[in-house]
């Protein structure tokens, strides 16, 4: 008989779990990012955790919340961040490391640190206006002004958002009838992807015919911080401050500001506001024409009234100057043999035929001589 020389399987993990536990015997905080979630009708919550980088996945481990403390942890979650545990968000999680001869390494979360979630991004918020600030960029779009009548829009949004809807609707269908030519141009705007999707947007913008587009508009609905942190993106705010046209935003709610928004020409807090914007700016011009038409009609007619009263002075003197007139007050008017005005009866001599003109008929009369 042969001596054993092998481990049965159980043995095996036993030593591992021995190891595991050694070597990490209380709980400990790691940072990670949610690959997936699953809470199952038992109350309790499955994530599985990972690690990526430019070169791909890098680890990854079950994690699960029990059900004693789910509801507390995911509550407190929701209420902090605004929005509940999803893919795509990165944690610092407090976990106790668990190993099972059935199903290997797990972590047991036992908590949840929102502060240094939100810490992050607002970390990276500062470190992309600082940089934004010492490159000159971040008042770079203040130099453009709306144009005075804003016609050919560019749109950056989700086809299907929300936001976007409302603000086509507000826009196209406004009051005064005003007329707006309004281009889509597709993004993802959420997520890790959001900043080049957004970004690669601006840059087909900025492509076209010099002239093209008024201006570029960013849309994008409320959310949670973890859904807007992507508008806090150097690479997407640089892309912002570097177009050839004034970039506007509205994004998120009242209560967030973004550095896209610090570093765009002009921010307001929804699609709908900055529909008005636009309405608003045509029917100012509209107004300031209609005052020049008014302007215009009054000079006009002042300077009509001038014409009037000078044209109504000389018909005063031309009838003043009316032989008829003058007969008809008792004087007459004599023509000489030619036929003209006699103005004085040297001219005469006797002999000579005149006529002499009566309001009432003429008389044909020979001068037989002079005084």
């Amino acid at each position: 008989m042969f001596e054993q020389d092998y481990l049965e399987l159980l043995e095996l993990q036993q030593i591992i779990k021995g190891g595991v536990e050694d070597a990490v015997p209380g709980p400990v905080r790691v940072r990670a990012e949610v690959a997936s979630v699953q809470q199952r009708t038992n109350g309790h919550c499955y994530l599985e955790l990972c690690q990526s980088d430019s070169r791909g996945l890098l680890a990854k481990v079950r994690a699960i919340i029990w059900r004693s403390m789910a509801d507390d942890i995911l509550s407190r979650f929701a209420q902090a961040s605004g929005t509940a545990l999803q893919p795509g968000i990165a944690l610092v999680f407090e976990v106790q490391v668990n190993y099972s001869e059935l199903y290997g390494v797990s972590l047991i979360i036992q908590d949840i640190d929102f502060q240094a979630t939100i810490g992050d991004a607002e970390l990276r918020r500062r470190q992309t206006l600082e940089r934004l600030e010492k490159e000159g960029l971040l008042d770079l779009q203040k130099e453009f002004a709306l144009p005075r009548l804003p016609y050919r829009l560019a749109v950056v949004s989700a086809p299907d958002a929300a936001g976007y809807g409302d603000f086509r609707r507000h826009l196209l269908e406004n009051e005064f009838g005003f007329a707006f030519d309004v281009t889509l141009f597709e993004a993802t705007m959420q997520g890790d992807k959001a900043p080049a999707s957004i970004a690669e947007a601006l840059e087909r913008i900025a492509g076209q015919e010099d002239g093209r587009f008024d201006a570029a508009l960013i849309l994008r609905g409320g959310g949670s911080m973890l859904d807007l942190a992507c508008f806090d993106d150097y690479e997407l705010c640089a892309a912002i401050a570097r177009m050839p046209v004034p970039v506007f935003t509205a994004i998120g709610h009242d209560r967030d500001v973004h550095a896209a928004d610090m570093v765009a020409c002009t921010s307001v807090k929804t699609p709908t506001a900055l529909a008005d914007l636009f309405i608003d700016a045509v029917a100012a011009e509209d107004e300031l024409i209609s005052s020049f038409l008014s302007r215009l009609k009054l000079a006009f007619m002042a300077k009509l009234a001038v014409r009037e009263e000078r044209v109504s002075r000389l018909e005063t003197r031309i009838a003043a100057a009316n032989p008829r007139l003058l007969m008809e007050r008792g004087y007459t008017l004599v023509t000489g043999p030619s036929g003209a005005l006699l103005r004085s009866a040297s001219g005469v001599v006797p002999g000579d035929t005149i006529k002499v003109l009566f309001p009432d008929g003429i008389l044909n009369c020979t001068v037989n001589g002079k005084i």
